[in-house]
């Protein structure tokens, strides 16, 4: 093999190594361009395995699956009274509840299935027919404060406190470690996070939801 052969071999060795490395960067970058803002992240207990999400029980569903913490909506048709599009989070305990008081499972299903379930619950208790479209909202997570690239950012699957702060670009010179606060979209108070107990544990390591939102304070000294 002449050294123009070798040559030319080497560059597309290279090449492939530097694609494979686009590849591997690209999915780890879950980032949108969308400024950050919205509610803040809370804290539920359990997640799935990598790539999963996890419904209340602590067992791994699917992606197209809903979870705590997605948003749904619910239209039903067919019916005497027009309620327009019913906008639902879904909670901690992995319900969502509609007109006349109705709570239905919604963590763990597929938007078909709960569609069905929905129907079910509504005919024949409440209405003689009755058509039900339910659509998922787009998945993201927020992350604000001292981090590089305060943003939001779509969620895609399993994610934790040090991962979405990565995805964030990391923490800057001044954040506060130990002070990291995660608020659930729904509200009620915030979590602190001490992300350097974190990295040394991975119990500290919580998990967020879509909805979630993490807040980086700063730090004076």
């Amino acid at each position: 093999m002449n050294h123009g052969s070798r040559k030319a071999i080497g560059w597309l060795w290279a090449a492939g190594l530097a694609s494979i490395g686009l590849l591997m960067g690209g999915c780890e970058s879950l980032g949108g361009r969308d400024s950050a803002g919205g509610p803040r992240a809370g804290l539920p207990a359990t997640t799935g395995g990598p790539g999963q999400l996890a419904s209340t029980n602590g067992a791994p569903v699917g992606m197209d699956d809903l979870c705590v913490g997605d948003r749904v909506t619910v239209i039903l048709t067919d019916i005497p009274t027009n309620y327009g599009a019913i906008d639902q989070q879904i909670r901690e305990d992995g319900n969502i509840t509609l007109p006349l008081g109705v709570v239905v499972k919604a963590a763990g299903k597929k938007a078909g299935g709960l569609a069905v379930e929905i129907r079910n619950e509504y005919v024949p208790k409440y209405f003689v027919r009755c058509t039900v479209s339910v659509k998922p909202q787009e998945r993201v997570f927020y992350v604000g404060g001292h981090v590089r690239l305060p943003n939001r950012y779509v969620y895609v699957g399993e994610m934790t406190v040090l991962r979405a702060i990565k995805v964030a670009g990391d923490f800057t010179d001044y954040a506060k470690k130990t002070n990291v606060e995660v608020t659930r979209a729904g509200g009620g108070k915030p979590l602190k996070v001490n992300c350097k107990k974190a990295l040394k544990e991975s119990k500290y390591d919580i998990p967020i939801y879509p909805g979630d939102q993490i807040y980086v304070h700063q730090r004076f000294w």
